[in-house]
């Protein structure tokens, strides 16, 4: 069994951090060859330290001395935006894990698909913002655009055994001939799996964040401390926050509408508060798949990197007879607007998933950093996303200026919120019960 040569960007977040416990729990398989981050130059020397890793890269020019100073070996040491594309093109990788949060990675995931190598995507801007863009390429360059995200991670695994052909699996993501050009933007999904004829609907899990059960009118008092505390993953901030408004389902609705090339009307949400089911697959004979396992990304992560082979690990399997119940819910889509805001973006289609994707991220920013309440995240990004007009079929130029666009947008709906009616200071807020 071959050693898989990884390059991690994002390897100081939270997805890095358990892509480094990956390497350490079956280092047989898993050879860490590059790490990037942003600016944490203490973490990545940390990391490097540790793994050995020939390349490294540091976005942050500023801290590159700073860099230097804790890595106890002399790595090749890349900067820049740059730098960051040039250690997602590594010779000696063979696939590239971005974990990068936002929007930053997609350059870099490009250059990975242009330079042949595997992608594993834990961030789900990619696919959001240029998942037309990112699958074409990846059939064009015959490379595998594997899922980290638990849900899709788990639909993956539910759809596997429609990859087995006479004992064998097909290269995902292979170049075939497209035998209608104007159905081309689904066709790259089903290229990929193959799945449209067999697969009824692909279902979602949420958590349902920590305010599933709060009412409604009391979500302007929410606070970020309160919005931080999620009730069975840990994760970075951002993720967090777009878990309590469910922008992260809605998110993964689209990042699955691209995996698996499925029409959005067929990909579904449903509130699993346990954490455990990771997603669902229905098919047309009315039989559904699901993937269990506890609430840890080392899961997800382990089996893109040994895909196809399942490996043995210390990680803990699941104790049936300690699960005391397995809960499923409709979610409450009026309080929650995020899925119809999704959906809305996903079949409208071309940049309206990147306008509905950097209006959020700008939403989410200043809410953590109290310029706006809880529920002006959702009025931020409806607001940008009725005054967009989208652009169909988008180049990637396009794609990005209507990201900045978005952007701008968003900043200008910040500033004219009056938080002042609206938001709690700080002093006091809800029950998460």
């Amino acid at each position: 069994m071959k050693r898989k040569r990884v390059a991690i960007l994002g390897a100081t977040g939270s997805i890095g951090e358990s892509a480094l416990k990956v390497a350490r729990d079956i280092p047989e398989r898993m050879q860490v060859v590059g790490l990037a981050a942003n600016s944490n130059a203490e973490k990545l020397a940390s990391a490097a330290n540790e793994t050995r890793a020939p390349a490294v890269c540091l976005v942050d020019e500023t801290k590159i001395d700073a860099l230097e100073r804790a890595l106890n070996y002399k790595p090749r040491i890349l900067s820049g935006e740059a730098g960051l594309r040039e250690i997602a093109c590594l010779t000696d990788a063979d696939m590239v894990l971005v974990a990068i949060v936002g929007t930053g990675g997609l350059r870099p995931a490009l250059a990975a698909i242009e330079a042949g190598k595997d992608l594993a995507v834990a961030s789900k801007e990619i696919l959001v913002m240029a998942g037309e863009i990112v699958m074409q390429r990846a059939r064009d360059n015959g490379v595998h655009v594997l899922p980290v995200d638990s849900e899709h991670n788990a639909i993956f695994q539910c759809l596997e055994g429609r990859f087995l052909q006479n004992g064998k699996r097909p290269t995902l993501n292979a170049q075939r001939s497209t035998p209608n050009a104007e159905d081309s933007r689904l066709d790259v999904g089903r290229s990929a799996f193959g799945v449209s004829d067999s697969v009824r609907r692909i279902i979602l899990t949420a958590s349902g964040g920590p305010f599933r059960e709060t009412p409604r009118k009391s979500f302007d008092s929410i606070t970020p401390e309160q919005a931080l505390k999620h009730p069975t993953w840990n994760m970075g901030p951002k993720i967090t926050i777009d878990s309590a408004t469910l922008f992260n389902k809605g998110l993964e609705m689209i990042e699955a509408h691209w995996l698996f090339g499925v029409e959005m009307e067929r990909v579904e949400v449903v509130i699993h508060p346990q954490s455990i089911v990771h997603s669902m697959v229905e098919f047309m004979d009315g039989s559904t798949l699901a993937q269990l396992s506890y609430s840890n990304m080392c899961f997800p992560i382990q089996y893109a990197v040994t895909w196809p082979d399942r490996v043995p690990n210390t990680l803990p399997p699941l104790d049936f007879s300690k699960l005391s119940k397995l809960e499923f819910f409709t979610p409450r889509y009026e309080d929650f607007p995020a899925l119809n805001l999704a959906r809305r973006a996903g079949e409208t289609g071309g940049t309206s998933p990147a306008v509905m994707n950097a209006a959020n991220e700008i939403a989410v920013a200043a809410f953590l950093d109290r310029h706006v309440c809880f529920p002006d995240i959702w009025r931020v990004v409806e607001d940008v996303m009725n005054r967009h007009t989208a652009i169909a079929n988008p180049t990637l130029d396009a794609i990005l200026d209507a990201d900045q666009w978005a952007r701008n947008e968003a900043q200008g709906c910040v500033k004219s919120l009056n938080r002042q009616k609206s938001c709690n200071d700080g002093r006091g807020g809800v029950s998460n019960r």
